[in-house]
């Protein structure tokens, strides 16, 4: 039994930038298990993802890295390209293959207290796998994948027809601000998060960029800072690394306040550089000191 399973593929993704063309890993797998291997081991963590066999690469690097992973076997690898002009905030995205959805059966031997599903795509986890996982411990969500739907290798931004089944199965929810406002239609975050907890999610995240971000939880909100970064170099996982240490200081019986920090400040020191989340729980505490 392990304290936080996270569940989702790894991608290959295919970087296109004016200067240069990078291939590497991600998703939101990815980001979260390096975030939270950072971290002392008081909460025990594994991975369950699914790849090409062929292209175990990636998962190879997080088993020497000390990342407890199990891979299964998928027709294709998650595979992503992002093209952006000069303007980074401007970004044409393809999906060039697509993997195997999760199935109960590749589930049935994991066992965890928290269950985070990493979606990318909206196909990736049937609500049955949802509901399954459920009973077995927390359902841990962030929305971004359930919102993107593939047609003809492009990416088109949707809602998401089958929310009210999922979320009332569904312990945390992770969404940002245009997520937010997409679910719900609603633009005013404390209005938009007691609806999410209407419709059965008993903790919700919103996170607000430089304004920080909210948790409302037992009929309260708490209202978390954010921690301004010296520089933006890449915001690439970001909320994966926000989700990591969120939920890494919740199962040791933090306050939302006080995991909200936490992860806000994992968040300001992801963002300074490039790849996922490499540094110390003492960095995270000398932010939120500052």
């Amino acid at each position: 039994m392990k304290d936080i399973c996270c569940i989702g593929h790894i991608t290959k993704d295919k970087i296109v930038t004016p200067n240069r063309t990078v291939y590497m890993a991600g998703g939101t797998s990815f980001y979260f298990s390096y975030a939270i291997n950072q971290l002392p081991k008081d909460v025990t963590f594994s991975l369950v993802t699914a790849m090409d066999p062929t292209e175990k690469e990636p998962v190879e690097k997080m088993l020497k890295a000390g990342i407890d992973v199990s891979m299964n076997a998928s027709r294709n690898t998650v595979f992503f390209e992002n093209i952006y002009g000069e303007n980074q905030n401007e970004r044409k995205q393809r999906v060039l293959a697509k993997a195997d959805p999760f199935t109960i059966q590749q589930l049935e031997h994991v066992d965890a207290k928290v269950f985070h599903l990493g979606s990318l795509l909206a196909d990736d986890f049937p609500t049955e796998v949802v509901e399954y996982l459920s009973r077995k411990g927390r359902v841990s969500i962030d929305v971004q994948g359930y919102l993107r739907e593939v047609r003809d290798e492009k990416v088109y931004p949707i809602d998401w027809k089958e929310k009210l089944k999922v979320l009332k199965h569904t312990y945390y929810l992770k969404v940002n601000e245009t997520e937010m406002e997409t679910i719900t239609g609603l633009k005013d975050a404390h209005e938009a998060a007691k609806l999410i907890h209407a419709w059965g999610v008993t903790e919700v995240i919103i996170t607000l960029g430089s304004e920080g971000s909210l948790v409302y939880v037992d009929d309260k909100f708490y209202e978390i800072p954010a921690y301004p970064p010296h520089e933006v170099v890449d915001a690439t996982g970001c909320g994966d690394t926000y989700s990591a240490g969120y939920l890494y200081k919740r199962l040791q019986g933090a306050t939302p306040t006080e995991a909200g920090k936490f992860a806000a400040a994992m968040c300001t020191i992801k963002l300074e550089h490039n790849g996922p989340f490499n540094r110390s729980i003492e960095d995270v505490e000398k932010i939120i000191k500052k």
